[in-house]
């Protein structure tokens, strides 16, 4: 927990002070998300599987959700940024870190922020970076898919852009905790306290699959309910 904290604040610092003088902004951001995703796989024994071929910048992408440990987890091995719910950037620290790595909050309680959020991740794939969102809204247990917030898919239907998918499980080594239990993040317990017990594993695998080609369509129901299949036959459960 010491590393974690202050290798993270540790690298912040050093790209808070060196961003006023890189000549490529956006370079120097992904950089740095990305040193912190691998520093996380390294302070907490996380290995990384990858299966299938990630998708090269500019993508949207939409993945299952199960922790926080997704975000390091896929920083690690593409260079992207995240739609995240609006109370992130109200955290201490963290948020202020969180939105200076680019990511895109949104007010899931209020409807009319979200063609902003949409608009927002239309620029960013235009500009060339990758986005990935987190449609089923919330971090489960992993026995299976949750169906997927069509409203976060909006904007992807009306601009009828390709949106890529993955999907994202955990495993644990014999003789430790089941992932669902202690890598997964659905219950009623702290952030900080349920980093407290993932950094107790020996370790754990991260496996994830991302999709070959992307799926369109302008009707947002039948977008979402396309991708939450397509993800569903890629999932493998977490036990």
């Amino acid at each position: 927990m010491f590393w974690f904290i202050g290798l993270s604040l540790g690298l912040y610092a050093l790209w808070f002070v060196g961003a006023p003088f890189a000549p490529n902004k956006v370079y120097w951001r992904q950089f740095a998300f990305r040193s912190w995703g691998r520093l996380f796989a390294n302070i907490a024994n996380m290995k990384i599987e990858v299966r299938g071929t990630p998708p090269r910048p500019p993508f949207f992408l939409v993945c299952n959700h199960l922790s926080y440990s997704d975000i390091p987890a896929i920083c690690a091995v593409i260079n992207t940024v995240f739609v995240a719910k609006g109370e992130v950037e109200s955290w201490f620290v963290a948020g202020r870190i969180v939105r200076d790595m680019g990511t895109i909050f949104i007010n899931r309680e209020n409807r009319r922020d979200i063609p902003r959020a949409g608009a927002k991740i239309i620029e960013r794939v235009e500009s060339g970076e990758g986005v990935i969102v987190f449609p089923e809204g919330t971090s489960t247990k992993g026995e299976e898919v949750l169906p997927f917030n069509s409203s976060f898919l909006q904007f992807a239907a009306k601009a009828d852009l390709p949106v890529h998918y993955a999907a994202i499980s955990y495993e644990t080594p014999e003789g430790e905790p089941q992932a669902s239990d202690v890598v997964s993040w659905w219950e009623d317990i702290s952030f900080m306290a349920h980093l407290w017990r993932l950094f107790h594993l020996r370790g754990f695998t991260a496996i994830i699959n991302f999709s070959g080609a992307p799926v369109q369509n302008p009707n947002r129901k039948e977008l979402a309910r396309e991708l939450r299949e397509k993800v569903e036959e890629i999932f493998t459960p977490v036990i």
